[in-house]
């Protein structure tokens, strides 16, 4: 039984993977236990032109997992507080990654609750800070293999999600971004999410 999505199903243009990861099932093995949840919200980020991306000033020690091989987590910290979980995509050198923005918990509920303290159960992990607080995912996961289930965290294949279904618009939280990178509709959403 096929249990991690292949190296190839990342190894495509960062354009494909990012509607195609809706519906798949993110995994993370928690000291023993696996924490499940449904992917709902994704963003592109396709190279050193798209002044959007990490990449765009090239490769540097916060990047180089971007230039590396497809199926790699890239997991980075921002505004000094939260981290961020992106799948790395498309060949190795040429820097696109998918951010996961969303997700919808299926398993760990008892964990992803007392990692996220007082908040209600409908904002645990409605955006990708929160996604990886509630998961456990940070620094120390940065380059994972996400094709391998026998490590911490994995995308497992799930529900294939109708095109019909999905809702595209421009990236959240680049204001500051120049166009036509700021509109782009590279955000990826599942319209029946719950």
């Amino acid at each position: 039984m096929i249990r991690a999505l292949p190296a190839s199903f990342y190894a495509r243009d960062v354009l494909e993977v990012a509607p195609a990861l809706l519906g798949a099932r993110l995994v993370r093995n928690l000291d023993g236990v696996e924490i499940v949840g449904i992917i709902i919200e994704v963003e592109a980020y396709r190279g050193e032109e798209d002044l959007a991306c990490h990449a765009r000033a090239g490769r540097t020690p916060r990047t180089a997992v971007m230039y590396g091989p497809p199926g790699r987590a890239y997991v980075y910290f921002t505004y000094g507080m939260h981290w961020m979980l992106n799948a790395v995509c498309m060949d190795a050198d040429f820097p696109a990654a998918v951010l996961l923005r969303a997700i919808w918990p299926l398993n760990g509920l008892e964990i992803i609750a007392a990692r996220r303290g007082g908040v209600d159960a409908a904002h645990w992990t409605d955006g990708p800070a929160k996604l990886c607080r509630a998961l456990g995912i940070d620094r120390a996961l940065n380059g994972c293999d996400l094709t391998d289930p026998s490590g911490e965290l994995w995308i497992e294949p799930g529900q294939s999600v109708p095109a019909d279904q999905i809702r595209t618009t421009p990236r959240i939280g680049i204001g500051s971004v120049p166009e036509p990178w700021k509109s782009l509709p590279w955000r990826f959403t599942y319209s029946e999410n719950r």
